[in-house]
């Protein structure tokens, strides 16, 4: 008899929940926008009002309503949300003011004191309570300022970092690892997201170590570049590892006593492609098909893609160098896609450099990897073949795995991994894109050398 599970996916722009079965098979979907990032303040970006809890209520709301299977065969839920955010509640668990976004200044530092605040968690740790009433999270989504220790993945017993991260052990909530049940789903959660009152809710991890799950990650010469808002490469290991050269950092995997290492990334990676569609008020195939006939190298474009700045370099800003009158809009546009590209190569480069690993498998998962192009640009930029997962959605494939764990529907994390994570296709290099992006790369590769001290001065740095 067939098992479903629900996946929720909350991110950074939207809301995504799949209803699938054993074999990853999706039988309802449905995804809702978030809505603006609010700023209260210098350096304050938050989801206004109660949006991350809202829109998780209405999106598994429209799921259900178009599942046309047998309700009591839902197995479990697993629940995924956005890495890098912070809920403060009041004694009564109610939000203290709206979550905090992961671009919001204050979660480099710590805690601010007030009284009112009664406990700090995550937006995974605030959707739980929302949905099961349980004051629990996953393990897996802290990263930043938290007294966590990463080796056992529980809090810290050093007194210290409480006092470096402003908070207490009494705010914050308990900690279960991937796979391991979260609570069940109350009544009145159950009358806003249609899901069964009593369902197992499972924890998952962070969302990028969720996708990486979805995507079948797990080999030494497996890489995974995520093409979505925030762009970052991935490869999984058994350790918490420091790189001191800053190549690379250690997140929680999605699998128990599992790490993610990953590489730099891009902060406004696949939000630039959109900000560029919506800029010229373009159609996004018409853009991508004129695209795909400009050749490589976009007549001499190249994009810098600090649309936002990276932390340790504050006054980056993005930039389109190269102009000469003779391109248009669809060189531009290519330009924004090998600018991805080029860049993810120089840090899967330096990520495997640092890890001692030659990547010979690479995994495009995200939105952005449904785009021919991209995949074909990307292929082209590595010269490697490039795989494709089957769901662009693979971090909601990976909250269904880790449900599937949880709930026995699968007796391991391998068996549900083969069973349910598979990919679709595979896009060769050609030897012309192979030859004209080996000739730009090592431009390519300097060229903050050159737009570093404009944009440093410009910011009167």
């Amino acid at each position: 008899m067939t098992a479903y599970l629900v996946a929720i996916d909350n991110g950074s722009q939207s809301t995504k929940v799949s209803i699938v079965d054993e074999t990853g098979t999706v039988h309802a979907s449905a995804r809702r926008p978030l809505r603006p990032y609010a700023h209260p303040g210098p350096g304050r970006v938050v989801h206004p009002d109660d949006d991350v809890w809202d829109s998780i209520a209405s999106t598994c709301a429209e799921a259900m309503r178009g599942f046309t299977g047998d309700v009591s065969l839902i197995a479990g839920v697993g629940l995924c949300t956005i890495r890098f955010c912070r809920a403060l509640l009041d004694d009564g668990g109610r939000l203290h003011e709206p979550v905090l976004s992961w671009m919001d200044d204050r979660l480099a530092r710590a805690q601010d004191p007030d009284p009112a605040i009664r406990h700090v968690t995550t937006s995974s740790g605030y959707a739980t309570f929302r949905m099961t009433g349980r004051l629990r999270d996953t393990a897996g989504n802290y990263q930043g300022v938290w007294p966590i220790d990463h080796t056992t993945w529980r809090w810290s017993t050093d007194p210290a970092r409480y006092a470096e991260t402003g908070m207490s052990r009494e705010q914050l909530f308990e900690l279960v690892d991937p796979g391991d049940l979260l609570g069940h789903v109350t009544g009145e959660a159950a009358a806003v997201t249609g899901l069964p009152a009593g369902l197992p809710v499972f924890a998952t991890s962070n969302d990028k170590a969720v996708e990486a799950l979805g995507s079948g990650l797990r080999r030494d010469d497996e890489v995974l570049v995520s093409l979505g808002t925030y762009i970052a490469a991935m490869t999984t290991g058994d350790h918490h590892a420091v790189d001191d050269s800053g190549r690379f950092w250690t997140n929680f995997a999605s699998v128990p006593e599992r790490y993610l290492y990953e590489s730099d990334g891009i902060r406004r990676g696949m939000w630039t492609v959109s900000w560029y569609r919506d800029l010229v008020g373009a159609d996004l195939d018409d853009l991508t098909a004129g695209a795909a006939a400009v050749p490589p190298g976009s007549g001499g474009l190249m994009t810098v893609l600090d649309w936002l700045a990276p932390t340790d370099h504050p006054y980056r800003r993005g930039a389109l160098l190269g102009f000469d009158g003779s391109q248009g809009r669809h060189h531009v546009y290519r330009s924004v896609l090998e600018g991805i590209a080029l860049t993810m190569h120089r840090h899967c480069t330096a990520l495997g450099t640092a890890l001692g690993r030659d990547f010979t498998d690479v995994v495009l998962s995200g939105g952005g990897s449904r785009s021919d192009l991209m995949a074909q640009v990307f292929a082209d930029v590595f010269a490697r073949p490039v795989r494709r997962t089957r769901m662009s959605d693979a971090a909601g494939l990976g909250a269904a795995i880790c449900a599937a764990v949880g709930s026995g529907v699968h007796p391991d994390w391998d068996t549900a991994v083969d069973a349910m994570a598979t990919t679709s296709d595979l896009v060769t290099p050609t030897a012309d894109g192979v030859r004209a992006y080996a000739a730009i790369a090592p431009g390519y590769a300097r060229i903050t050398e050159f737009t570093d001290p404009l944009f440093a001065a410009l910011a009167g740095g």
